[in-house]
């Protein structure tokens, strides 16, 4: 259970190699020790990630492999932890070239199984788990490209609408139960996804965001923007005649 001090005694990354994801590990580990189980694709290095828990003072890291894809799998991957999961960071996804995957089938639905299905599959069992558990916390990550889906990457764009909006409504499906959700929606971070390519507006350090995401379970929220800017910019693009938008350089 995360205690008073907003400490967890185990944390699950789906996403094992997920930069960001890794740097909220880091963050909570920096309250004190817990286990961390790291779940990522078979034949992936996790020997970095691992490296990482343990120099942050996981008291151990256990591994699993995790095929986002692999939707028959995912329940003997949650029920594969033994004890409680305090917390489960939902960090897997796949960017790609826009320009590519909405002129390719495969590219298009491997995006779309990947960051909506694969998060929708793992979300159902993760309250499951959590409900019968009596708490836990979910952190996800959506992004400020699904808030407002835009030309330059509606592929990835609405498979991350389509997470923003299921996890914020399962938070509300389990008012009451102990079990908080909480959808972080970061625009541009700096973390190996982006090695690159130059900062866009807003960007932040991957610290920055761990810290942001660490504060929002802290105080219960169940959205956060990151950073906290792109709420209002967002508020002003939606309201855009499209016309509008379709000149502007995003």
């Amino acid at each position: 259970m995360i205690n008073a001090v907003g400490k967890p005694q185990s944390i699950l990354l789906l996403g094992g190699t997920s930069d960001l994801g890794l740097a909220v590990v880091e963050e909570f580990l920096s309250r004190g020790p817990a286990r961390v189980i790291l779940a990522a694709r078979a034949g992936s290095d996790l020997s970095g990630p691992v490296a990482r828990c343990e120099a942050a003072g996981a008291s151990g890291v256990e591994t699993v492999d995790f095929d986002a894809t692999a939707f028959d799998t995912h329940d003997a991957v949650i029920n594969s932890v033994e004890g409680d999961i305090d917390l489960a960071i939902v960090a897997f996804g796949v960017l790609g070239d826009n320009e590519q995957q909405w002129q390719d089938q495969k590219q298009a639905v491997l995006a779309a199984e990947v960051n909506y299905t694969g998060a929708v599959s793992v979300g159902v069992l993760l309250a499951d788990r959590m409900k019968k558990q009596g708490h836990g916390q979910i952190v996800v990550f959506s992004s400020v490209a699904g808030e407002m889906v835009r030309r330059s990457n509606f592929v990835y764009g609405s498979t991350k609408a389509g997470v923003d909006g299921f996890y914020r409504m399962l938070g509300e499906a389990l008012r009451g139960t102990g079990v908080h959700v909480l959808t972080v929606r970061p625009g541009q971070v700096r973390t190996k996804m982006t090695d690159g390519l130059d900062d866009a507006p807003l960007t932040v350090d991957k610290s920055v965001a761990a810290k942001a995401v660490a504060a929002g379970v802290d105080a219960g929220r169940s959205v956060i923007w990151v950073h906290p800017l792109f709420r209002w910019v967002m508020l002003i693009l939606k309201n855009l005649p499209q016309a509008v938008v379709r000149r502007l350089p995003i």
